[in-house]
């Protein structure tokens, strides 16, 4: 069996092994696949691998030893999965690998936010502290999250994993999602409408899926019905901010901060509104990325490339 990993960098920049897929047939891993040396290098292989190298019908048209597709994410929309489908090659992602990777990134977001930790190091370093007439100083307002609600927008297991670490904190949490499972409540978390949750939250936690309804969500309407001086913390999928209201609701100071780990088009470009904000910290969509999240990310992977060789495919997303 022939496989090919078409950008296999990010996933394994040289810290974790490909012994797993080595053993399941001739291996070939690429770092980086430009557009036009996507058919070349998979060539007559039976089975690829793509983290976020597009591979399209024309792809597939070219290709037709593919038999197996294979994503190294859990997000799938690189993969024509209709086409695919229509030629009956099944397409497997990673459902779960980083739960509590993400949920860990969510919180130190919040908590950069609220103590600037890192600035004020920094401060300290050039000399500030040395030089400052007082036995101490700060440069950002310091916030207490205990007794504050954070807002949990999609609650299914990261949101409900952040929720644990705030309510650990002595936060309160009030949850949307489309499905509500009443279990999960109790005296610090409680489902609520979308309007209720804006309009009681202190923080505001992303989690949900880029969907039609939810893209967008963070906009100038959604945020004019917020609390003034709320921070919005978005792990979750750059789209799902409308980024100039955003920056302007930053600048107004109507929100008192933001922390994102994902931007509308990555890497991010230069002229994006969110770079002229005031209160933003943006990272470049690390989260999912220690290397114990990493490891479940390939172990899964080799799993579905098992299962599909035994002739019974799993995490098919295409079926």
């Amino acid at each position: 069996m022939k496989i090919v990993i078409l950008d296999g960098y990010t996933e394994n920049p040289g810290d974790l092994s490909w012994e797993g897929f080595e053993k399941l047939g001739d291996l070939t891993v690429y770092d980086r696949t430009p557009s036009d040396k996507i058919i070349e290098r998979i060539g007559d292989a039976e089975v690829v691998y793509t983290n976020k190298t597009p591979i399209t019908r024309e792809t597939l048209d070219a290709c037709p030893n593919i038999k197996f597709i294979g994503v190294l994410a859990t997000g799938y929309n690189v993969v024509d999965v209709n086409a695919a489908k229509e030629k009956g090659i099944p397409v497997s992602n990673i459902p779960t690998y980083g739960t509590m990777a993400v949920a860990q990134f969510a919180i130190a977001l919040l908590l950069e936010l609220c103590h600037h930790i890192g600035e004020h190091s920094e401060c300290v370093k050039r000399g500030d502290w040395t030089n400052n007439p007082d036995w101490c100083f700060w440069n950002y307002p310091l916030v207490e999250l205990a007794g504050k609600t954070m807002g949990v927008i999609g609650f299914g297991r990261i949101g409900q994993a952040t929720a644990k670490i705030a309510q650990a904190l002595g936060m309160k949490i009030l949850a949307y999602d489309s499905f509500k499972n009443p279990a999960l409540e109790s005296e610090t978390c409680k489902y609520a409408e979308l309007d209720e949750l804006l309009a009681n939250s202190d923080v505001i936690s992303l989690h949900c899926p880029l969907f039609s309804e939810t893209e967008g969500i963070i906009n100038k309407s959604t945020i004019a019905k917020m609390k003034d001086g709320v921070m919005i913390i978005n792990t979750s999928r750059g789209p799902l901010i409308v980024e100039e209201d955003l920056r302007d609701a930053l600048n107004s100071g109507k929100v008192a901060g933001a922390a994102v780990d994902v931007v509308s088009s990555e890497p991010i470009k230069m002229d994006n509104p969110l770079l002229q904000a005031k209160n933003m910290i943006i990272t470049p969509h690390i989260a999912w990325a220690p290397k114990e999240s990493r490891q479940r990310l390939m172990d899964i992977a080799v799993e579905n490339l098992k299962a599909y060789a035994a002739g019974a495919p799993i995490n098919v997303v295409n079926k």
